[in-house]
């Protein structure tokens, strides 16, 4: 018997799951079944298109409302909001960010905004997210502590915030990072760009750091087109966010006055009101979407040498890009299932290179990224649009 993955095998499982038909089925692509064409109009009837208007108000609140947490700011990206964050947290140049070397790059470009330095740690298989195990071993190597916060001994710089990322949805074990971002004088900052819908421990992701980012890109589970948001549980926080993201200009019924250097960072009211439309469809997606994940745990469950990979024990995942993570001695098959997914109209694609691959953050501090480098060789993702997730006929 052949124990090895037979990768004809897992085209043929894609394809009973997926529709048929002419075309590509795309990784992940936007629902629009609501109110979209309304709420638009109305801003195009009444003028209001810019970055002022009732829909970003609306925006603002009912996420504030889903996520549970005090205050949320519409921005115009993901990585915008991150940026916002890190000033907000304290994060100056020359300061050290602890952050996932398995990310997007956004995460390590919002710091280098900053004119600080990526510190690169390495992930935890049962979570695809920063590993704390192996963080507090480094930091326990290279860490001292001060009054002042927590320094890097090898670079003699501050290592001033800590951002964890939910990976693909999937929330990561914020509690033991938590407790070591308390410890070691780390704020600790949520990358949740990917994780609208998720919970952990029962609690939405982005109300377990000081502040925390949103994204809500056309790829995202829901979309304002480009768009981001600012959570957090800090009233002046929030208000410094909004301040900040608005030019920093001071309320004023004629004169355009600014108190400090301010951001363009400002969400205009025509996509807050695409993203109001979709918030209202938003428990239908996440149902839609774990549906489609449930099926493809099924349906891979009997091909040896790769696995559906599921959410973490305390956690209820958004499913947002689903992924299939091939055995070790199976990596060598990567390159070969993605072209031969691709070439039969089914769009996959690896993850992210690695920070630490990439030419301007090769040369950054980073600790023993060995499992990060093996979820990169083994992890690939595959169609997860809210969309196919919807009952449909199986005859």
């Amino acid at each position: 018997m052949n124990d090895r993955l037979d990768i004809q095998s897992v085209l043929e499982a894609l394809k009973r799951e997926l529709p048929t038909g002419p075309g590509t089925v795309a990784l992940h692509e936007p629902c629009f079944a609501g109110n979209e064409l309304v709420y638009v109009k109305e801003c195009i009837d009444t003028g209001w298109v810019s970055s002022v208007g009732k829909f970003v108000d609306r925006f603002e609140q009912q996420l504030a409302e889903y996520t549970g947490a005090k205050r949320a700011v519409a921005v115009v990206n993901g990585t915008a909001a991150l940026h916002m964050c890190l000033l907000l947290a304290g994060v100056k140049p020359g300061d050290e960010v602890l952050i996932p070397a398995l990310t997007f790059v956004a995460t390590a470009n919002a710091v280098a905004y900053c004119g600080a330095t990526p510190h690169l740690v390495d992930s935890d298989l049962r979570t695809l997210g920063m590993d704390p195990e192996k963080l507090e071993v480094h930091l326990q190597t290279i860490a001292d502590v001060r009054p002042d916060g927590c320094w890097n001994r090898v670079t003699g710089r501050p290592i001033r915030v800590m951002v964890p990322m939910h990976t693909f949805g999937h929330p990561v074990d914020m509690d033991a990072l938590a407790d070591i971002s308390a410890r070691y004088r780390i704020t600790l900052v949520e990358d949740a760009a990917e994780s609208l819908g998720s919970f952990y421990r029962g609690r939405h992701t982005g109300n377990g750091g000081r502040i925390s980012a949103l994204s809500f890109n056309g790829n995202k589970v829901l979309t304002t087109g480009g768009g981001g948001a600012i959570i957090t549980n800090d009233e002046d926080l929030g208000r410094q966010a909004k301040h900040l993201t608005t030019t920093a200009r001071v309320s004023h019924p004629w004169e355009l006055a600014h108190d400090q250097v301010g951001y363009n960072y400002r969400m205009p009211n025509i996509n807050a009101a695409l993203g109001c439309a979709q918030l209202e469809q938003l428990p239908v997606f996440l149902e839609q979407k774990r549906a489609l994940a449930e099926r493809y745990r099924k349906a891979f469950a009997g091909i040896k040498g790769i696995t559906f990979f599921t959410e973490p024990e305390n956690t209820r995942s958004n499913y947002w890009l689903n992924a299939l993570v091939l055995d070790e001695a199976e990596a060598g098959q990567r390159d070969e299932l993605l072209e031969l997914t691709n070439r039969n109209g089914i769009q996959t694609r690896p993850a992210w290179t690695l920070m630490h691959r990439l030419p301007m953050y090769r040369d950054c501090p980073a600790m023993d990224l060995s499992t990060a480098e093996s979820i990169a060789r083994q992890l690939i993702n595959i169609p997860s649009s809210a969309v196919l997730g919807a009952h449909r006929d199986q005859a």
